[in-house]
């Protein structure tokens, strides 16, 4: 069966299941490899709980007229995703870099969807498989598509960029995530600049971010819109004040302002704010419905959110941590005009052979703040805070024991910033 063969097949079903617990009756199934699973073993039950059909690669699991077999189920996917982007008359937004992007594509989706028929990656459908999940959910009366790219490792971007298509792109900064698989900095910026690599060469077009000087250089020669303090920026913009929520005022290039009080927090946030911001304006939203999509935004998923809770005050930014996106969440709290403030602060992962020198810049970075406590979480902050051994750092192996000991305390009055990598689960604090 061809490509164009199984994807009639497709519009034809109830959609696609990866996971026999989540099977949809009518549904095609997929049966995925990874390093610790093998979802061809579950073909049969598949199709016993309701799906039409199980793409499979291994030919063991065959069953006559339910099973599909190919060569491999993965790379199947992305082919059938990449044809139904191609039947799609949608445009095709794609948002990666080390920080922001998340909160860049829900921001860019809620500007666009008060204007146009637009979908976006739910939760982290970002990687290799979620893309094309992605993809494949979207209807073809779709107009505009926001997708998030998350890579780890070089030539993802490339492989993500040629399953979407995109016509325009977006990377919001290159910082020190996932050292470990890009191996440096540079690596960084590599992975990431696939995307700019793949707009050249289709002709596509980028927005970049003037705060950040190396994306500026990079895009010199390619079609881009440029957004922030840049002579040929479309959008600019000054932060009014960060505290509690970030407010600020936008200046377009058709000579229109506007000031919007946001529902997040930190001054980092505006790069992710004018991205949005800039995509609307150069598709035509209007600036009263820019402004409304940008205050009425509310973060989840534990990114940029505060809480309350014990009469205390939580800056919840526990999703995921990376050096860069850390230092700019410290330097934010260490603004905010209180005095009892206590900084919760979870492992980094995946830093490879930068992961102790990372964690010893982190703690070197908090010393010079003025902080009533320092709470940290994980055995690579442990062994980093070593050399820092006072008494107002406390060390917790996990977040069961600390949320054990802020129970115990009995405080009020504080404002907390919890920041951490997604394995320390710090959000359980506060349950």
């Amino acid at each position: 069966m061809n490509i164009s063969e199984l994807y009639q097949l497709f519009t034809s079903s109830k959609g696609i299941s990866t996971d026999t617990r989540k099977i949809q009756n009518g549904s095609l199934f997929f049966a995925l490899k990874g390093p610790n699973f093998n979802a061809n073993l579950f073909a049969k039950q598949a199709i016993e709980q309701g799906a039409r059909a199980a793409v499979i690669d291994e030919i063991e699991f065959s069953i006559e007229g339910k099973t599909i077999l190919v060569d491999s189920v993965l790379t199947t996917l992305q082919e059938l995703a990449n044809y139904h982007r191609n039947q799609l008359k949608s445009t095709v937004i794609a948002i990666t870099g080390s920080n922001g992007k998340t909160t860049t594509k829900e921001l860019t989706y809620s500007v666009l969807s008060s204007t146009f028929k637009t979908y976006c990656t739910q939760g982290n459908l970002n990687n290799h498989i979620g893309v094309p999940l992605t993809l494949l959910s979207i209807p073809t009366s779709a107009e505009k598509v926001v997708i998030e790219l998350g890579a780890n490792h070089l030539n993802e971007n490339k492989i993500l960029c040629e399953i979407a298509e995109p016509d325009y792109g977006i990377i919001t900064n290159n910082g020190k995530d996932h050292l470990e698989g890009y191996g440096s900095i540079e690596g960084v910026r590599k992975g990431n600049g696939e995307v700019y690599e793949y707009l050249k060469a289709c002709g596509s077009i980028a927005f970049v971010s003037a705060y950040q000087e190396d994306l500026i250089l990079y895009s010199e020669g390619m079609e881009r819109i440029i957004y922030g303090n840049h002579e040929s920026s479309i959008v600019k913009s000054e932060a009014m004040n960060s505290f509690p929520y970030l407010k600020a005022k936008f200046l377009f290039s058709d000579g229109e302002t506007f000031e919007a009080q946001t529902q997040l927090v930190g001054k980092y946030n505006i790069e992710n704010i004018l991205a949005a911001a800039a995509i609307g304006f150069h598709f035509k939203v209007s600036k009263e419905k820019i402004k409304n999509a940008i205050e009425n935004y509310k973060p989840a998923n534990n990114r940029s959110q505060q809480q309350l809770k014990d009469g205390n005050s939580f800056i919840l930014d526990a999703y995921n941590a990376n050096p860069s996106s850390m230092k700019l969440a410290l330097e934010n709290f260490a603004e905010f005009p209180v005095a009892n403030k206590i900084v919760v602060l979870g492992d980094m992962a995946e830093l490879g052979e930068y992961s102790d020198s990372e964690h010893d810049l982190i703690l070197k970075q908090i010393k010079t703040l003025s902080l009533k406590e320092i709470w940290l979480v994980g055995n690579k902050f442990f062994k980093a805070s070593f050399k820092y051994k006072n008494e107002n750092i406390r060390t917790f192996e996990n977040v069961d024991a600390l949320k054990k000991y802020y129970q115990q305390q009995k405080i009020k009055g504080y404002y907390f910033l919890l920041k951490g990598s997604r394995v320390n689960k710090l959000e359980k604090m506060l349950e």
